[in-house]
């Protein structure tokens, strides 16, 4: 039994969806398993999980990241509810540098997306009562935490909802992307 591993257009990316094994009690699926992620090029270290609680759909949560030393693989899933996740690659030289996907997370498609280090990450809750789990390769350094604004025009992010959101003032204030 194995993960499927989808490479997304942003290298190092990846959208990670579950092999089940169906029956009609209902499925059973391994989510992790650090030597399919070795194997696959990804971080295996997990050192720490966090977990996100959202109230209002629209609320927008980004866009994060650590800087060196301290950056993050992420792998992040939705357990309740739908998110727009998001990632933006901040790797100067990558041949995505500045590029951003953003992939649709459910409680009910399961998948999950690799967030590589150097990679911005935010998400947008597309119902109410959202829940996001992720799992961190990195111990959390609040003085190396940093971030971009949502709503950049470096990045142009189409988000989902534009009109009703909810973010908070130190995420509606994250600095303009220099590059």
């Amino acid at each position: 039994m194995t993960v499927i591993f989808n490479e997304t257009v942003l290298k190092g990316a990846f959208i990670i969806e579950l092999r089940k094994i169906e029956d009609e009690r209902g499925f059973f699926a391994r989510a992790w398993c650090q030597k399919e992620f070795t194997a696959n090029g990804l971080n295996p270290c997990l050192l720490q999980c966090n977990l996100a609680f959202n109230k209002a759909r629209g609320t927008i949560r980004g866009m994060h990241y650590q800087a060196p030393p301290y950056q993050e693989a992420k792998l992040v899933r939705c357990t309740r509810g739908a998110i727009y996740d998001v990632i933006i690659d901040l790797r100067p030289d990558s041949q995505s540098y500045l590029k951003w996907i953003g992939v649709e997370l459910t409680e009910d498609n399961h998948a999950m997306l690799y967030v590589p280090e150097d990679f911005a990450h935010g998400y947008q809750t597309l119902t109410n009562n959202a829940e996001v789990f992720y799992q961190v390769s990195q111990f959390y350094s609040p003085e190396f935490e940093r971030g971009v604004r949502w709503n950049d025009p470096v990045f142009g992010i189409d988000w989902p909802e534009t009109e009703n959101y909810v973010i908070s003032e130190k995420d509606k204030n994250h600095p303009d992307y220099l590059k």
